[in-house]
């Protein structure tokens, strides 16, 4: 029975429970002094404070000095697009001469300039890629993250990178959920012909990922140019039949209706919120759907960003997530997320970490077992090179994860 202590802990913070925090708890983590906490086969077995040591803990068979630095739940990366070929770097030109979003879509470029290279890129070439974004993630403090197809827009290429984030989860330390986003953007060989390729992702490609188990969740880009309500309706009741969770890209750019779909088909959680308007920010608090906010693809395009202050208020929870992919944010730093959190949304460090933590956990369906630091959860958790979760808001552009352990095992 291997075991792991760490110890002279100086501040241990984490939220509790295993489920979304909303409003007023969204602030609430719960803070030990001197604490320390030991882990017995990589589940945490007892926390202790006031300089207390759990029962055994000095038999450990690894024993961590953290030396009076912060320790939290490890990060959960909660919205991520790390499966494609090439790069997208031969855009910022083209960014840089005023060129919008959508205006690079239009032009064939964006997404469907990722889809061609990733539809040429082998197995195995995806997958020493990704392998080298979870190294780097782990090492930023990332213990759990979802990923998204959605760079194939055919049935080939995506049962590819659901292939290869399937073969991830089993061979990486990381736990890598997969979201099935098929509904990612209209390919040029159905250019004008939206409502067949829905019908051919509902009726072939969604089902053989249920019946493969290829992935948990389903996604959808409800926007303009992509798809519209109606469509994405259809393609998410499918995905509820087979028992697929949802989640919805919605009012990035424009509000037509994704975020209120969110709410009235009972999404897990509403991805990006950009735009939202009045009639989504209802529809969300009362369909009780996440927010998913990306604030480092807002900071990237030069956009606005999303009201999350607003949200907290009106009792919606709020995660926020990198959005990493390579066109609107070639970044996976979820410390720096953090930060822009803090600065951008206004959330105090408290609902930062509630909203890297426990609320993108059950937003992934990991609720039970990752996102607090409580007996019985993994023992994923992060030595900070800092002495709060202030300092952690505080500080930009440095990686402060001193030490990352996941499930009891230092990485």
């Amino acid at each position: 029975m291997a075991t792991l202590l760490v110890k002279n802990i100086g501040i241990l913070q984490t939220p509790t429970g295993s489920y979304s925090h909303r409003g007023r708890e969204q602030g609430e983590n719960l803070k030990l002094q001197n604490a320390a906490i030991l882990i017995r086969d990589g589940i945490i077995a007892e926390i202790t404070a006031d300089g207390a040591l759990p029962e055994g803990g000095e038999d450990a068979d690894t024993i961590i000095d953290a030396e009076g630095k912060l320790v939290t739940p490890g990060l959960v990366e909660g919205h991520t697009h790390m499966v494609f070929g090439g790069y997208r770097q031969h855009e910022i030109p083209m960014k840089l001469k005023g060129a919008g979003y959508l205006d690079i879509l239009r032009a064939g470029g964006g997404i469907l300039d990722t889809v061609r290279k990733t539809r040429a890129a082998s197995f195995e070439e995806l997958y020493d890629k990704t392998e080298g974004f979870l190294d780097e993630m782990m090492g930023l403090g990332v213990t759990t993250c979802e990923a998204k197809s959605g760079y194939g827009l055919d049935f080939d290429t995506e049962i590819k990178m659901l292939k290869v984030l399937k073969k991830l989860d089993e061979d990486h330390p990381m736990d890598v959920v997969a979201t099935f986003m098929g509904a990612h953007a209209i390919p040029e060989e159905y250019k004008g012909r939206a409502d067949e390729f829905i019908d051919m992702l509902c009726e072939e490609l969604m089902p053989y990922v249920k019946e493969y188990e290829l992935a948990e969740f389903a996604d959808v880009f409800t926007e303009d140019s992509v798809f519209n309500y109606d469509q994405s309706k259809k393609y998410l009741e499918k995905a509820k039949g087979l028992g697929f969770g949802l989640k919805i890209h919605a009012d990035e750019i424009e509000a037509i209706g994704g975020s209120v779909l969110a709410g009235e088909i009972g999404a897990v959680s509403c991805e990006h919120l950009i735009a939202i308007n009045e009639e989504g920010l209802e529809s969300m608090a009362k369909g009780g759907v996440t927010a998913m906010c990306l604030p480092a693809t807002s900071f990237y395009l030069g956009a606005n960003f999303a009201p999350a202050r607003k949200m907290i208020d009106m009792g919606i929870p709020v995660a926020v997530a990198s959005d990493f992919n390579p066109g609107s944010c070639p970044s996976l730093n979820l410390q720096f997320v953090m930060n822009l959190a803090c600065i951008r949304y206004k959330m105090l460090p408290e609902e930062v970490l509630t909203a890297v933590t426990v609320n993108p956990a059950c937003a992934i369906g990991r609720g039970d077992r990752v996102g607090t630091l409580e007996v019985g959860k993994q023992g994923d958790l992060v030595i900070w090179d800092a002495p709060d979760m202030d300092m952690l808001c505080y500080r930009f552009g440095s990686n402060l994860a001193l030490q990352v352990i996941k499930k009891g095992e230092l990485m």
